[in-house]
Order: structure tokens, then C-alpha cells, then sequence
């Protein structure tokens, strides 16, 4: 009885433990089905954005062939970036892959030994750190894309401001482009002179373009730099310019002028910055070569020094060296007896629980058989019964098949009596009528032939009233009548 509760038990637990395990995988498969959705949902999205920004791209593309160009450029260069980052993320998944692979090929059919246990750690490490690899450079990568995606909308929010204000009109100055309304950054206190000059000029003249719209002013640099600076693009510029007069064409070149010499004197500038720079660094690298060198020199005094050591304390370190070689050597042989006396443990107990198992294995051996005998025993008295149920019905169904039968034949033989009475008193009627038929036809008949030709009764009636020509109305219709030897009939 107890036997038979702790197998209840444990079959209750199993279930318990697999109706878990399958929620769990439920729950995974919603997960990844969930997961699946939102990406085919991204890349139907990707899809339909870069059919509109190629079709975009197609419209403006005769109008802006500078800018479609430049747009071009970075599109080649962020394909071959989501390329490379495609095959390295292809990279890493396959070598997860392999590792799990890998982990379940030891798992199949193998004897659970230490070797076996730690190489399977090894792997899982392996895999884990695999993992916590691509997910943070997943992260960072996402990181990154959130702070490029961040700066996109605040230039695309300024470009949308810029536009707004085309609307506005610029005041200009009869001799210089309007200033721009950018306030001074006080970090440009730090500055060299020129590149402050450059940032004052461009804030007072109305930034990169001079005042003018940047369409106008590409346009400009394109015609200047076809006449590499003469003076006999201001003619063509006017063709390309139709809503810039000659002085403002004139002031823009004079502009332009002043921007490159101010650009000269700041790449000038800059050079002198990168020399000092060159010239403090080299000054510091040799600094620290001579700290090193001096350092170099203090380690070889200390190790002179140290050479210097008396015979005694060399003496003093061998003996506490061969003593403590001693120790470790008498510490070994106790870990060694240590371990031989546990290794004896081991495989006593082993042994013990080996012997304690075949036992079990025995018992349940003897209890599985006596249950199998058992098991066989009802079946074979189960099919016992049946058979003798099954005897019994058949003896039944013979009876009842048998007085069916019995009762089918007496019923048969009362509709056939019963037909043949009727078959009688139809012989009987149809005599009747017979007899009765011949009574009435026996009268004798006289022939007359001339009665085929005679008028009737009727049109002898009708041919009073009409007259000899046919003519005349025809009031009644009479019909045929009834011969005698047809009346009562």
C-alpha cells in the first residue's frame, strides 16, 4: 500500500513538473512569435521608407545633382556598413550556434564523468560569454544609433525653422550682406586671433553663405570656380542669378574673397598650433626619457646593494627555504594519506550503495513479476467471463432468431391465405359482371344498312328552320342522341 502511494506521489509530481515545463515553452513560443511580428513589421517599414526616399531622390535629382551626388555617397557607405555589421552579427550567431551544438553533441550518449562535466562548463562558458558579448555590442551599437537618430531630428527640426523663416525678408546692407543674429560663444576668448576673425566675419556677414541662400550661393562658387576667379563670370552668374542685381554679385565676390584669405590665415594658424604642439610633445617625450633613464639608474643601485648581502642572511634564507621545503614536503604526505583514506571511503560506500541498489532492483524485479502473474491472472479470468457472456448471448439470439422466424412464417402464410381469398371474391365479382353484361347483349338486333346515310333527327330539325339555301339563324344546336341499345348503360 505504501509502495503503491509513493509511485501515486511521484507520477503526480512528474506531472506537475512536465505541465510546467510546458507552460513554460508556451510562453517562449509566444515570446519569439511576438518577436518575429515586430521585425517583419520593421522590415516592411524599412522597405516602404527607401521606396519613398528612392522616388524622392529620382524627383529632385535634375534639380539638385550636388546635393543627389553627396546623398548617394553616404548611402554606398551606410550599405557597406550595415553589410559588414550584417555579416559580423552572422559571425557571432554562427558561433553560438556551434557552441550549443557542440554542448548538445556531449550531452547524447555519454557517462557523466569530471572530464566530461568540466569540458561542458568550459563550453557554457564559452557560449554565456558569447552571448553577454553580442548583446553589449548590440547595446552600444543601439547606444550610438539613438544619439545619431537624436541629432538627425534636431538638424532636420533648425532645416525646418530655416524654412519657415524663407518667408521673412532680409535686410540688407548697401555695402555688406546683413549680420546674422548668432550670439558670441564666450569659449572663443581661448582662441588665436585668426580663427576668432573668422568666426567674427562670418557671424557679422550672415554665416557660411554670405547672406544668400545656399541654392544661390553654390550656384555662385560653381560659375567663379568654371572662371577660376575672373572677372568674366559676372555674366554668366546674371544668367544663373536672375534675382541678384551686378553690385550684389559684386559685394558676394568681395565677400568671398575676404572668407578664403581669413580660411588662409586660419589653416596658417593651425599649422603654427600643430608645430608648437609637435614641439611641446617631443619636449615631454624627452623629458620622460630622462626620468626613465634616471629611474633605470636608482633600480641598478638598489640591485647593487642587494647583491651586497652578507654570507649569514644567505645562509638564513637556505635554511628557512630546505624548512619550509620540509614542511610542505611532510604537508603533501598527510593530504596524500588524506585522500588515499577518502578514496577507501568512496568506494566503500560505492560498493554499499551498489549492493543496496541490486537489492532494490531485485525487490522491484519480484514485485513487478508477482504484479505481471497477478495482472494476468484477472485477464485471464476476464476473458473467461466474457467468453461465457458471449455463449450466453449467442444462445440467446439463437432463441429469439428462432421465434422471429417462427412468427415471420405464420405471418407470411396468413397474407398469402389472405391474397388468395382476395384473388377468389376478384374471380367471383368479375363473373358477375360478366353474367350481367351478356344478360343485357343477348336482345336481338335488326341490321339496317340505309340507317348509315339517313339524316338524323337533328339535322332534319335544323334543316326546318334554315331552309333550303343553308341561310338563316341558327338558334339551338341539338345534339346526337342516344341510340337505345346504349341507354342504361
Amino acid at each position: 500500500m505504501e509502495e503503491g502511494e509513493s509511485h501515486v506521489h511521484q507520477a503526480t509530481a512528474f506531472c506537475t513538473v512536465r505541465s510546467g515545463r510546458r507552460q513554460e515553452d508556451r510562453l517562449d513560443r509566444q515570446k519569439v512569435a511576438h518577436f518575429l511580428r515586430e521585425a517583419e513589421k520593421n522590415r516592411r517599414q524599412i522597405e516602404k521608407l527607401e521606396k519613398e526616399r528612392t522616388l524622392t531622390a529620382l524627383c529632385r535629382k535634375n534639380a539638385w545633382t550636388d546635393v543627389t551626388e553627396e546623398l548617394e555617397e553616404y548611402e554606398k557607405t551606410l550599405e557597406k556598413e550595415s553589410t559588414a555589421q550584417k555579416l559580423n552579427l552572422q559571425k557571432q550567431l554562427m558561433k553560438i550556434h556551434n557552441g550549443v551544438k557542440k554542448f548538445q553533441r556531449y550531452l547524447t550518449d555519454v557517462k557523466p564523468t569530471p572530464e566530461l562535466i568540466e569540458r561542458l562548463k568550459e563550453i557554457m562558458s564559452e557560449v554565456e560569454g558569447s552571448i553577454n558579448a553580442l548583446k553589449e555590442e548590440q547595446r552600444l551599437r543601439f547606444e550610438e544609433y539613438l544619439k545619431e537618430e537624436r541629432t538627425c531630428r534636431q538638424e532636420v527640426i533648425a532645416y525646418e525653422k530655416k524654412i519657415e523663416n524663407w518667408s521673412l525678408h532680409v535686410k540688407s546692407n548697401p555695402k555688406l550682406p546683413a549680420a546674422s543674429a548668432l550670439k558670441t560663444n564666450p569659449t572663443n576668448r581661448d582662441l588665436p586671433a585668426e580663427v576668432k576673425a573668422l568666426e567674427d566675419f562670418l557671424q557679422k556677414t550672415g554665416g557660411l553663405h554670405g547672406g544668400w541662400d545656399q541654392f544661390d550661393h553654390q550656384t555662385f562658387l560653381r560659375v567663379w570656380m568654371k572662371h577660376s576667379g575672373q572677372s568674366s563670370y559676372r555674366k554668366e552668374a546674371k544668367l544663373f542669378l536672375p534675382g541678384k542685381t551686378h553690385e550684389e554679385i559684386q559685394q558676394h565676390e568681395n565677400w568671398h574673397r575676404e572668407l578664403l584669405h581669413l580660411q588662409d590665415e586660419k589653416r596658417e594658424a593651425i599649422r603654427r598650433w600643430k608645430t608648437g604642439k609637435d614641439h611641446e610633445r617631443q619636449t615631454r617625450i624627452q623629458t620622460q626619457e630622462e626620468m626613465e633613464e634616471a629611474q633605470n639608474k636608482e633600480r641598478k643601485v638598489k640591485s647593487l646593494a642587494e647583491q651586497q648581502q652578507t654570507e649569514e642572511e644567505r645562509m638564513e634564507v637556505a635554511r628557512r627555504l630546505e624548512e619550509w621545503k620540509k614542511d610542505r614536503k611532510r604537508k603533501e604526505e598527510e593530504e596524500e594519506k588524506q585522500k588515499l583514506a577518502e578514496e577507501i571511503h568512496r568506494r566503500r560506500q560505492e560498493k554499499e550503495e551498489r549492493r543496496r541498489q541490486l537489492e532494490v532492483k531485485l525487490a522491484l524485479e519480484e514485485h513487478l513479476r508477482l504484479r505481471r502473474e497477478e495482472v494476468e491472472e484477472q485477464e485471464r479470468r476476464k476473458r473467461e467471463k466474457e467468453q461465457r457472456e458471449r455463449e450466453e448471448k449467442q444462445r440467446e439470439a439463437t432463441k429469439v432468431i428462432k421465434s422471429l422466424s417462427e412468427r415471420d412464417l405464420h405471418k407470411v402464410e396468413a397474407k398469402l391465405h389472405e391474397r388468395q381469398l382476395r384473388e377468389k371474391e376478384e374471380e367471383e365479382r368479375q363473373k358477375r359482371i360478366t353474367a350481367k353484361l351478356k344478360e343485357k347483349m343477348d336482345g336481338h338486333v335488326n341490321r339496317d344498312p340505309s340507317r348509315l346515310i339517313r339524316p338524323t333527327k337533328g339535322w332534319e330539325e335544323r334543316m326546318k328552320h334554315t331552309g333550303p339555301s343553308g341561310e338563316g339563324p341558327m338558334l339551338q344546336i341539338f345534339h346526337r342522341a342516344i341510340p337505345s341499345w346504349r341507354q342504361g348503360l
